[in-house]
């Protein structure tokens, strides 16, 4: 394993059992990368776990590797199909709810942006009513994005009160999506009336997260993955581009704290940012030189165009929220997480299942 840094953090396995040991959590997005993770760790925690999503994309992703182990129930559908999903929830009566269904790439929203918004908004409408439906306690965290913000691209540190916008249709949909929970929350889940409803509803935001187990299209790990295996330069778009990189356990590690949290305390009922330390943001060039180095050798070669489609060039975010009220600090740097990263996809098949688990043991150990 890569070395990490040495920054002190609350988090921990014991700790996190203590939450979710024994309780039912509904998981959306469960498929997908970042959710393949979270199951995992629910699975370590001994939680009883039931995801629903569409089908896996890829047949390689993390989601089909653990798939022997039988580690949840599984349901394969739509989040727009509202009923379809009611039911499920309803049958499962979940303590914890974990919304992380989504369309999550910005250059596939310029080709689908009224299904991205579809996906999206009207998705996660559709959740937090079969939520409101329910007539126990339950806690919810819904995954936005570090892209809700109105970026001005200028060095700046968005905090959870600045001002939401979108430049590209995700963006602007997850932006969308944060207003609707902070209407759900008004409406049906106001604090004052929290002895009726029961409900404690939180949203986060963390962004450019890598690990291994990641091949979605137009990312920036996978990219370089499939080229490195291919023994192919790496195409980068645009190596200048500042982004808070960090590995996929850091903002799973802040979900479910922050889900531990709001089970006690519907205080925590807001919205919070997870992301690495303000001084702790790479570019795409030194991401890029850092997992050909790991990776032992491979070549890269600039691609940058102005006819490709708008992505943001910067965009940093501050975890000062996340630090001093949950006690949250990120534990790996951004080139130990590209390190972790890299190893996990140099795994053999046959030890992937192993390191994948070793990782989270380690990250959690720290």
């Amino acid at each position: 394993m890569a070395n990490q840094s040495k920054m002190e953090n609350v988090v921990n396995l014991e700790q996190f059992s203590s939450y979710y040991k024994n309780k039912k959590v509904f998981v959306t997005g469960h498929t997908g990368f970042k959710g393949s993770w979270l199951m995992a760790c629910l699975h370590l925690l001994g939680a009883k776990t039931k995801g629903y999503a569409l089908p896996p994309e890829y047949d390689n992703g993390l989601f089909t590797i653990l798939k022997p182990l039988n580690i949840s129930r599984s349901v394969l559908e739509d989040i727009r199909h509202k009923k379809q999903l009611e039911k499920e929830i309803e049958e499962f009566k979940p303590d914890y709810i974990f919304h992380l269904a989504a369309q999550p790439l910005v250059r596939r929203s310029y080709h689908i942006p009224a299904e991205t918004f579809e996906v999206n908004v009207v998705g996660t409408a559709n959740l937090l009513e079969a939520i409101a439906k329910l007539d126990h306690k339950c806690t919810v965290i819904i995954i936005t994005t570090d892209k809700v913000y109105e970026n001005k691209e200028v060095d700046v540190l968005y905090k959870e009160d600045d001002v939401l916008g979108g430049y590209d249709p995700y963006s602007a949909s997850k932006a969308c999506t944060e207003l609707v929970v902070s209407s759900f929350r008004n409406s049906f889940f106001n604090l004052k009336d929290f002895n009726k409803h029961k409900k404690a509803v939180a949203s986060v935001r963390a962004g450019n997260v890598i690990g291994g187990g990641d091949w979605s299209e137009d990312r920036i790990i996978p990219d370089i993955v499939r080229a490195l295996k291919e023994g192919k330069a790496v195409d980068v778009r645009s190596p200048g581009s500042v982004r808070p990189w960090q590995h996929v356990l850091e903002p799973i590690s802040g979900y479910l704290l922050l889900g531990g949290l709001l089970n006690d305390d519907v205080s925590f009922s807001q919205a919070y940012n997870f992301g690495p330390l303000p001084e702790d943001h790479l570019t795409v060039k030194e991401v890029v030189e850092t997992s050909i180095r790991v990776w032992g050798n491979g070549q890269w070669n600039d691609r940058s165009s102005s006819a490709t489609v708008h992505e943001a060039s910067l965009l940093q975010l501050s975890i000062e929220k996340a630090q001093t009220e949950l006690k949250w600090r990120p534990k790996l740097n951004a080139k130990s997480a590209i390190e972790w990263t890299i190893d996990w996809y140099k795994q053999s098949p046959e030890k992937i299942i192993d390191f994948t688990f070793e990782q989270i043991k380690e990250y959690f150990s720290l």
